[in-house]
């Protein structure tokens, strides 16, 4: 079907397509109202559609943000990010320009210069998971960054909060009553992520409000996978039976599900004899473990959607401080008061820690 033109409109209302033009783009002009009726109801008749692009040409604005990222479109894992981001779009009548690098400098320089040269409105430079990246020479000063902070600062930014995440975490844990809790924690060295020593102050600080001593053999490390977990989970069990955790913190969803076969390995049951928690709440694993996991969600929706209110002026975000969101604990069934023997020590040294800080503490 072909498209219909400005001419097919003068030529229905019986103007010029000057007429025409300065009608549809509500330019100030000395037609009459009869006039400016006749062309609106010859251009619905014949269905007439603007050009967005033209007009947004005239304006100074596309109506298209670009979006670079190095792996989201392509993993499922932080997929709701773009979904964040691509609703606000829709909401306020923009189209997004995705591009993925795959974390190659040289595509990635380049996407950023075709993107400028389509004249987007606004740009956001997005990661897989929170770090800190060097900041692209062509990038625009006004570009916001997702799940990832620029170095030296300067620029609007969020990311997840992992250090209250961890605390959250743990104090799920103390909640339901234990004091033997362990981190497995993801393995020291060049590409340790910057999370995990947030989740693991998270941990510490909770640790010690609540006046419970963490044994070191309680913190161990593996890869950042289910084989990862799992190891770490067997350092753990293998404990003798009065250092032996009641309960895991894992850093991510997939070692957490690798302690669960550890676990299950040795007769144990979750949550019956040890609780686990984990974190990320990770698609097609976290809901998918028996008993379901109960974890920490990554707010990627979220950060998506702040991230493009904030490019498209929506809402205000501070260059000088990194926005940092909540990440709300997921509750499902791996979380339970530890075993009956276990916690009548645990409530007879709660009690004795009690008694001691009410000894210590001065009469007034």
């Amino acid at each position: 079907m072909a498209r219909v033109r400005i001419s097919d409109v003068a030529a229905a209302a019986g103007v010029s397509v000057t007429t025409v033009s300065l009608v549809l783009n509500d330019v100030e002009s000395r037609i009459s109202a009869e006039t400016r009726e006749r062309v609106r109801a010859a251009a619905a008749a014949v269905g007439y559609a603007p050009s967005s692009v033209a007009r947004g040409l005239r304006q100074q604005r596309t109506n298209t943000v670009g979006l670079i990222s190095d792996q989201i479109a392509t993993t499922p894992f932080a997929g709701r990010m773009l979904a964040g981001a691509q609703d606000v779009a829709r909401e306020n009548g923009k189209l997004v320009f995705l591009v993925d690098t795959s974390g190659d400098r040289v595509v990635e320089d380049a996407a950023i210069r075709a993107l400028a040269a389509q004249q987007v409105d606004a740009m956001i430079y997005a990661a897989m998971w929170h770090r800190v990246v060097p900041v692209p020479e062509s990038l625009p000063a006004d570009a916001v960054f997702l799940d990832c902070r620029p170095e030296g600062g300067g620029r609007r930014s969020v990311v997840p909060d992992d250090h209250a995440g961890g605390v959250a975490a743990v104090r799920e844990l103390v909640a339901a009553g234990h004091e033997r809790i362990a981190y497995v924690d993801a393995v020291p060295g060049p590409g340790r992520p910057i999370a995990a020593d947030l989740r693991l102050a998270g941990y510490r600080e909770v640790l010690a409000d609540a006046g419970i001593a963490a044994d070191p053999l309680w913190h161990v490390h593996g890869e950042m996978s289910a084989r990862g977990g799992r190891d770490a989970a067997d350092q753990l069990l293998a404990l003798d039976d009065a250092r032996r955790p009641t309960a895991l913190f894992c850093f991510n969803d997939r070692m957490a599900a690798g302690a669960y076969l550890a676990v299950r390995a040795r007769g144990l049951r979750i949550p019956h004899d040890i609780s686990i928690i984990g974190y990320d709440d990770q698609q097609l694993i976290a809901a998918e473990q028996d008993p379901p996991l109960t974890t920490v969600a990554l707010p990627h929706y979220e950060m998506g959607r702040w991230a493009m209110e904030v490019a498209l002026g929506i809402r205000v975000g501070e260059t000088d401080a990194t926005h940092q969101m909540e990440c709300p604990v997921i509750r499902r069934d791996s979380v339970g008061p530890p075993p009956a023997h276990v916690g009548k020590q645990n409530r007879r040294r709660a009690s004795q820690h009690t008694e001691r800080s009410r000894d210590a503490t001065p009469e007034r």
